[in-house]
Protein backbone atom coordinates (compact mmCIF):
# COMPACT_ATOMS: atom_id res chain seq x y z
CA UNK A 1 0.00 0.00 0.00
CA UNK A 2 1.10 3.64 -0.26
CA UNK A 3 3.00 5.16 2.62
CA UNK A 4 0.17 5.23 5.16
CA UNK A 5 2.28 4.78 8.25
CA UNK A 6 0.64 7.78 9.86
CA UNK A 7 2.67 8.78 12.89
CA UNK A 8 0.90 12.06 13.67
CA UNK A 9 -2.61 10.62 13.83
CA UNK A 10 -1.77 8.71 16.96
CA UNK A 11 -1.09 11.94 18.79
CA UNK A 12 -4.46 13.56 18.09
CA UNK A 13 -6.92 10.70 18.51
CA UNK A 14 -6.53 9.90 22.20
CA UNK A 15 -9.78 10.12 24.16
CA UNK A 16 -10.32 9.52 27.87
CA UNK A 17 -12.52 6.48 28.44
CA UNK A 18 -12.52 6.00 32.20
CA UNK A 19 -14.82 3.23 33.31
CA UNK A 20 -15.40 1.67 29.89
CA UNK A 21 -14.06 -1.64 28.67
CA UNK A 22 -12.46 -2.19 25.27
CA UNK A 23 -15.39 -4.15 23.87
CA UNK A 24 -17.67 -1.16 24.45
CA UNK A 25 -15.11 1.22 23.01
CA UNK A 26 -14.61 -0.90 19.91
CA UNK A 27 -18.35 -1.30 19.42
CA UNK A 28 -18.88 2.47 19.44
CA UNK A 29 -16.06 3.02 16.97
CA UNK A 30 -17.36 0.28 14.69
CA UNK A 31 -20.90 1.66 14.70
CA UNK A 32 -19.73 5.19 14.04
CA UNK A 33 -17.24 4.29 11.29
CA UNK A 34 -19.25 1.48 9.62
CA UNK A 35 -16.68 -1.19 10.45
CA UNK A 36 -18.30 -4.63 10.17
CA UNK A 37 -15.68 -6.59 12.16
CA UNK A 38 -12.67 -5.75 14.31
CA UNK A 39 -9.99 -7.83 15.99
CA UNK A 40 -7.55 -6.33 18.47
CA UNK A 41 -4.82 -7.51 20.80
CA UNK A 42 -2.21 -6.25 23.24
CA UNK A 43 0.88 -8.46 23.38
CA UNK A 44 3.98 -8.71 25.55
CA UNK A 45 6.91 -11.04 25.08
CA UNK A 46 5.44 -13.36 27.70
CA UNK A 47 1.69 -13.18 27.17
CA UNK A 48 -1.25 -11.89 25.17
CA UNK A 49 -2.87 -9.44 27.61
CA UNK A 50 -5.92 -8.65 25.47
CA UNK A 51 -7.35 -10.60 22.53
CA UNK A 52 -10.80 -9.92 21.13
CA UNK A 53 -12.83 -10.19 17.92
CA UNK A 54 -16.28 -8.70 17.50
CA UNK A 55 -18.73 -7.78 14.78
CA UNK A 56 -19.83 -9.38 11.53
CA UNK A 57 -18.32 -10.91 8.41
CA UNK A 58 -20.48 -8.70 6.16
CA UNK A 59 -21.89 -5.20 6.54
CA UNK A 60 -25.36 -6.48 5.59
CA UNK A 61 -25.37 -8.68 8.72
CA UNK A 62 -24.76 -6.00 11.33
CA UNK A 63 -28.29 -6.24 12.70
CA UNK A 64 -27.96 -10.01 13.15
CA UNK A 65 -26.22 -11.97 15.88
CA UNK A 66 -22.46 -11.57 15.73
CA UNK A 67 -20.61 -14.23 13.73
CA UNK A 68 -17.14 -12.97 14.69
CA UNK A 69 -14.70 -15.62 15.87
CA UNK A 70 -11.09 -15.70 17.04
CA UNK A 71 -10.35 -17.98 14.08
CA UNK A 72 -11.45 -15.31 11.58
CA UNK A 73 -8.74 -14.29 9.13
CA UNK A 74 -8.03 -10.66 8.21
CA UNK A 75 -6.09 -9.53 5.17
CA UNK A 76 -2.84 -7.91 6.34
CA UNK A 77 -2.04 -5.84 3.26
CA UNK A 78 1.40 -4.29 3.56
CA UNK A 79 1.93 -5.73 7.03
CA UNK A 80 2.92 -8.74 4.93
CA UNK A 81 6.22 -6.94 4.31
CA UNK A 82 7.43 -7.62 7.85
CA UNK A 83 6.63 -11.31 7.36
CA UNK A 84 8.44 -11.48 4.03
CA UNK A 85 11.47 -9.76 5.60
CA UNK A 86 11.27 -12.18 8.54
CA UNK A 87 11.36 -15.20 6.21
CA UNK A 88 14.23 -13.77 4.17
CA UNK A 89 16.09 -13.08 7.42
CA UNK A 90 16.06 -16.82 8.09
CA UNK A 91 17.80 -17.37 4.76
CA UNK A 92 20.40 -14.76 5.76
CA UNK A 93 21.02 -16.52 9.08
CA UNK A 94 21.35 -19.80 7.18
CA UNK A 95 24.05 -18.10 5.07
CA UNK A 96 22.19 -18.68 1.82
CA UNK A 97 22.30 -14.95 1.13
CA UNK A 98 23.57 -11.75 2.76
CA UNK A 99 21.85 -8.43 3.34
CA UNK A 100 24.53 -6.85 1.14
CA UNK A 101 24.16 -9.36 -1.70
CA UNK A 102 23.74 -7.41 -4.93
CA UNK A 103 20.78 -8.33 -7.12
CA UNK A 104 22.84 -8.58 -10.31
CA UNK A 105 25.41 -10.85 -8.66
CA UNK A 106 22.61 -13.42 -8.57
CA UNK A 107 21.13 -12.45 -11.94
CA UNK A 108 24.00 -11.23 -14.12
CA UNK A 109 22.09 -11.95 -17.33
CA UNK A 110 19.42 -9.41 -16.38
CA UNK A 111 21.79 -6.46 -16.18
CA UNK A 112 21.42 -5.97 -19.93
CA UNK A 113 18.23 -4.00 -20.40
CA UNK A 114 17.94 -2.96 -16.75
CA UNK A 115 18.34 0.68 -15.78
CA UNK A 116 21.94 1.48 -14.89
CA UNK A 117 20.95 3.14 -11.62
CA UNK A 118 20.00 -0.27 -10.24
CA UNK A 119 23.43 -1.77 -10.89
CA UNK A 120 24.45 -1.95 -7.23
CA UNK A 121 21.12 -2.47 -5.43
CA UNK A 122 21.26 -4.99 -2.58
CA UNK A 123 18.80 -7.22 -0.77
CA UNK A 124 18.67 -4.79 2.17
CA UNK A 125 18.15 -1.82 -0.19
CA UNK A 126 15.08 -3.50 -1.63
CA UNK A 127 13.51 -4.45 1.70
CA UNK A 128 14.21 -0.99 3.18
CA UNK A 129 12.79 0.81 0.11
CA UNK A 130 16.17 2.34 -0.71
CA UNK A 131 16.57 0.92 -4.22
CA UNK A 132 14.30 3.60 -5.76
CA UNK A 133 12.20 0.99 -7.53
CA UNK A 134 8.93 2.39 -8.92
CA UNK A 135 6.27 2.16 -6.17
CA UNK A 136 3.39 0.23 -7.80
CA UNK A 137 1.10 1.26 -4.98
CA UNK A 138 -1.96 2.01 -7.14
CA UNK A 139 -4.21 -0.16 -9.24
CA UNK A 140 -3.63 2.13 -12.21
CA UNK A 141 0.08 1.24 -12.23
CA UNK A 142 -0.70 -2.47 -12.60
CA UNK A 143 -3.23 -1.85 -15.36
CA UNK A 144 -0.45 -0.40 -17.51
CA UNK A 145 1.72 -3.52 -17.25
CA UNK A 146 2.38 -5.88 -20.15
CA UNK A 147 0.47 -9.15 -19.90
CA UNK A 148 2.58 -11.70 -18.00
CA UNK A 149 1.84 -15.42 -18.17
CA UNK A 150 2.75 -18.46 -16.09
CA UNK A 151 2.24 -19.43 -12.47
CA UNK A 152 2.52 -16.87 -9.67
CA UNK A 153 6.26 -17.30 -9.24
CA UNK A 154 6.90 -17.01 -12.98
CA UNK A 155 4.72 -13.92 -13.23
CA UNK A 156 6.52 -12.27 -10.32
CA UNK A 157 9.85 -12.98 -12.01
CA UNK A 158 8.70 -11.36 -15.26
CA UNK A 159 7.25 -8.44 -13.33
CA UNK A 160 10.54 -7.96 -11.47
CA UNK A 161 12.52 -8.01 -14.70
CA UNK A 162 10.15 -5.43 -16.16
CA UNK A 163 10.27 -2.97 -13.24
CA UNK A 164 14.07 -3.02 -13.38
CA UNK A 165 13.86 -1.56 -16.89
CA UNK A 166 11.89 1.43 -15.61
CA UNK A 167 13.56 4.68 -14.52
CA UNK A 168 14.17 5.01 -10.77
CA UNK A 169 11.68 6.79 -8.56
CA UNK A 170 13.43 9.37 -6.41
CA UNK A 171 11.75 12.12 -4.43
CA UNK A 172 14.73 12.80 -2.12
CA UNK A 173 13.07 11.10 0.85
CA UNK A 174 15.07 8.82 3.12
CA UNK A 175 13.23 5.96 1.49
CA UNK A 176 10.89 5.50 -1.48
CA UNK A 177 8.11 3.06 -0.64
CA UNK A 178 7.77 0.32 -3.25
CA UNK A 179 5.63 -2.79 -3.44
CA UNK A 180 7.54 -3.80 -6.55
CA UNK A 181 10.83 -3.73 -4.64
CA UNK A 182 9.56 -6.59 -2.47
CA UNK A 183 8.88 -8.68 -5.56
CA UNK A 184 12.48 -8.07 -6.70
CA UNK A 185 13.83 -9.00 -3.24
CA UNK A 186 11.67 -12.13 -3.23
CA UNK A 187 13.16 -13.15 -6.57
CA UNK A 188 16.56 -13.16 -4.84
CA UNK A 189 15.24 -15.28 -1.97
CA UNK A 190 13.68 -17.77 -4.38
CA UNK A 191 16.94 -18.01 -6.33
CA UNK A 192 19.13 -18.89 -3.34
CA UNK A 193 16.60 -21.18 -1.63
CA UNK A 194 15.29 -23.01 -4.68
CA UNK A 195 11.78 -22.51 -3.29
CA UNK A 196 8.93 -20.17 -4.09
CA UNK A 197 7.88 -17.42 -1.69
CA UNK A 198 4.73 -19.40 -0.96
CA UNK A 199 6.78 -22.48 -0.07
CA UNK A 200 9.07 -20.46 2.20
CA UNK A 201 6.07 -18.97 4.02
CA UNK A 202 4.54 -22.40 4.51
CA UNK A 203 7.79 -24.03 5.66
CA UNK A 204 8.92 -21.36 8.10
CA UNK A 205 5.59 -20.11 9.45
CA UNK A 206 3.09 -22.94 9.13
CA UNK A 207 5.37 -25.94 9.62
CA UNK A 208 8.17 -24.71 11.86
CA UNK A 209 6.32 -22.09 13.92
CA UNK A 210 2.77 -23.41 13.79
CA UNK A 211 1.57 -19.98 12.64
CA UNK A 212 -1.28 -20.47 10.20
CA UNK A 213 -1.43 -18.13 7.24
CA UNK A 214 -3.52 -17.81 4.08
CA UNK A 215 -2.60 -16.33 0.71
CA UNK A 216 -5.05 -13.68 -0.45
CA UNK A 217 -8.44 -12.71 0.92
CA UNK A 218 -9.99 -14.80 3.71
CA UNK A 219 -13.19 -15.48 1.75
CA UNK A 220 -11.15 -16.77 -1.19
CA UNK A 221 -9.60 -19.40 1.06
CA UNK A 222 -12.32 -20.54 3.46
CA UNK A 223 -16.05 -20.53 4.02
CA UNK A 224 -17.62 -18.42 6.77
CA UNK A 225 -14.85 -15.85 6.82
CA UNK A 226 -14.85 -12.04 6.85
CA UNK A 227 -15.53 -10.25 3.59
CA UNK A 228 -13.49 -7.21 2.74
CA UNK A 229 -15.33 -3.90 2.30
CA UNK A 230 -14.78 -0.61 0.56
CA UNK A 231 -16.77 2.52 -0.13
CA UNK A 232 -18.84 2.91 -3.30
CA UNK A 233 -20.81 6.14 -3.76
CA UNK A 234 -20.55 6.82 -0.05
CA UNK A 235 -21.81 3.37 0.97
CA UNK A 236 -19.76 0.55 2.52
CA UNK A 237 -20.17 -2.59 0.37
CA UNK A 238 -18.97 -6.18 0.73
CA UNK A 239 -16.40 -7.50 -1.75
CA UNK A 240 -17.16 -11.04 -2.88
CA UNK A 241 -14.50 -13.64 -3.54
CA UNK A 242 -15.18 -13.72 -7.30
CA UNK A 243 -14.28 -10.03 -7.68
CA UNK A 244 -11.48 -9.81 -10.26
CA UNK A 245 -9.36 -7.52 -8.06
CA UNK A 246 -6.10 -9.19 -7.03
CA UNK A 247 -2.51 -8.48 -6.03
CA UNK A 248 -0.74 -10.59 -8.63
CA UNK A 249 3.00 -9.90 -8.93
CA UNK A 250 3.14 -8.06 -5.57
CA UNK A 251 2.00 -10.78 -3.17
CA UNK A 252 5.18 -10.66 -1.02
CA UNK A 253 4.51 -6.97 -0.42
CA UNK A 254 0.94 -7.32 0.73
CA UNK A 255 -1.19 -10.42 0.21
CA UNK A 256 -1.23 -12.56 3.36
CA UNK A 257 -4.10 -13.12 5.78
CA UNK A 258 -3.97 -14.25 9.43
CA UNK A 259 -6.29 -14.48 12.37
CA UNK A 260 -5.59 -12.39 15.46
CA UNK A 261 -4.18 -15.34 17.42
CA UNK A 262 -1.57 -16.22 14.81
CA UNK A 263 -0.66 -12.63 14.04
CA UNK A 264 -0.19 -12.02 17.77
CA UNK A 265 2.21 -15.00 17.83
CA UNK A 266 4.25 -13.34 15.08
CA UNK A 267 4.36 -10.03 16.95
CA UNK A 268 5.36 -11.88 20.13
CA UNK A 269 8.36 -13.45 18.37
CA UNK A 270 9.49 -9.94 17.45
CA UNK A 271 9.07 -8.75 21.04
CA UNK A 272 11.13 -11.66 22.35
CA UNK A 273 13.88 -10.87 19.89
CA UNK A 274 13.85 -7.18 20.72
CA UNK A 275 14.09 -8.15 24.38
CA UNK A 276 17.39 -9.91 23.62
CA UNK A 277 16.04 -13.47 23.44
CA UNK A 278 16.98 -15.63 20.47
CA UNK A 279 14.07 -17.65 19.08
CA UNK A 280 13.29 -18.49 15.46
CA UNK A 281 15.70 -15.71 14.55
CA UNK A 282 18.60 -14.38 16.58
CA UNK A 283 17.98 -11.30 18.69
CA UNK A 284 20.44 -9.25 16.66
CA UNK A 285 18.49 -10.10 13.50
CA UNK A 286 15.23 -8.78 14.97
CA UNK A 287 16.98 -5.58 15.97
CA UNK A 288 18.29 -5.23 12.42
CA UNK A 289 14.83 -5.79 10.93
CA UNK A 290 13.38 -3.06 13.14
CA UNK A 291 16.19 -0.49 13.27
CA UNK A 292 18.52 -1.00 10.30
CA UNK A 293 17.70 2.50 9.07
CA UNK A 294 15.78 5.55 10.23
CA UNK A 295 12.09 5.93 9.36
CA UNK A 296 11.90 2.56 7.61
CA UNK A 297 13.99 -0.52 8.30
CA UNK A 298 13.07 -3.94 6.83
CA UNK A 299 9.31 -4.38 6.80
CA UNK A 300 8.88 -1.97 9.71
CA UNK A 301 8.51 1.78 9.86
CA UNK A 302 10.24 3.19 12.92
CA UNK A 303 10.66 6.40 14.84
CA UNK A 304 11.87 7.68 18.19
CA UNK A 305 9.95 10.42 19.94
CA UNK A 306 10.13 11.58 23.54
CA UNK A 307 10.50 8.39 25.59
CA UNK A 308 9.16 6.09 22.86
CA UNK A 309 11.03 3.94 20.34
CA UNK A 310 8.32 2.69 18.01
CA UNK A 311 8.13 0.15 15.19
CA UNK A 312 4.90 0.24 13.23
CA UNK A 313 3.19 -0.60 9.98
CA UNK A 314 -0.18 -0.15 8.33
CA UNK A 315 -1.53 -2.35 5.58
CA UNK A 316 -4.46 -2.29 3.18
CA UNK A 317 -5.38 -3.37 -0.31
CA UNK A 318 -8.47 -1.18 0.01
CA UNK A 319 -10.74 -3.93 1.39
CA UNK A 320 -9.23 -4.57 4.85
CA UNK A 321 -7.03 -2.43 7.07
CA UNK A 322 -4.39 -3.62 9.53
CA UNK A 323 -2.15 -1.75 11.91
CA UNK A 324 0.46 -3.01 14.34
CA UNK A 325 2.76 -1.09 16.63
CA UNK A 326 5.61 -2.25 18.85
CA UNK A 327 7.04 -0.13 21.65
CA UNK A 328 10.65 -1.28 21.63
CA UNK A 329 11.40 0.23 25.07
CA UNK A 330 8.36 -1.03 26.94
CA UNK A 331 8.34 -4.25 24.89
CA UNK A 332 4.64 -4.25 24.21
CA UNK A 333 2.73 -4.62 20.95
CA UNK A 334 -0.66 -3.36 19.82
CA UNK A 335 -2.70 -4.81 16.95
CA UNK A 336 -5.98 -3.77 15.34
CA UNK A 337 -7.41 -5.51 12.27
CA UNK A 338 -10.66 -4.61 10.48
CA UNK A 339 -12.47 -5.87 7.39
CA UNK A 340 -12.92 -2.48 5.75
CA UNK A 341 -10.41 -0.38 3.87
CA UNK A 342 -12.55 2.76 3.87
CA UNK A 343 -10.97 5.97 5.16
CA UNK A 344 -13.37 6.12 8.09
CA UNK A 345 -12.35 2.59 9.10
CA UNK A 346 -8.68 3.55 9.02
CA UNK A 347 -9.31 6.46 11.37
CA UNK A 348 -11.26 4.13 13.65
CA UNK A 349 -8.31 1.74 13.77
CA UNK A 350 -5.93 4.48 14.89
CA UNK A 351 -8.37 5.64 17.53
CA UNK A 352 -8.67 2.08 18.85
CA UNK A 353 -4.88 1.82 19.02
CA UNK A 354 -4.81 4.93 21.18
CA UNK A 355 -7.35 3.46 23.59
CA UNK A 356 -5.32 0.26 23.87
CA UNK A 357 -2.15 2.25 24.53
CA UNK A 358 -3.50 4.81 26.94
CA UNK A 359 -6.19 2.95 28.86
CA UNK A 360 -4.83 -0.54 29.51
CA UNK A 361 -7.09 -2.48 31.86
Amino acid sequence: MPKTIIFSLLIFLSISVNGQDFTQIAGKIMERDSIPEMAFAVVTKDSIIIKKVLGHHKISEIDDKSDANLSDYFHLGSNTKAITSFVIAKLVESEKIDWNTKFFNLFPDLIVGSHTNYKHITLADLLAHKANIQPFTSGAAYQKLPKFTGNKQEMREKFSQYVLTLPPFDNSNKYNYSNAGYSVATLMAEKVSGKSWEELINIFLSEELNIDVAFGWPNRNFENQPFGHWSENGKIVSIYSDNDYNLKMAEPAGDLSMNIENYAKFIQLNLLGLAGQDNFLKSRTYKFLHTASDEYALGWGNYTKNDEAISEHAGSDGTFFSYSQIDRKKLIGYIVLVNSGAESAQLGVFEMINHLKNNKK
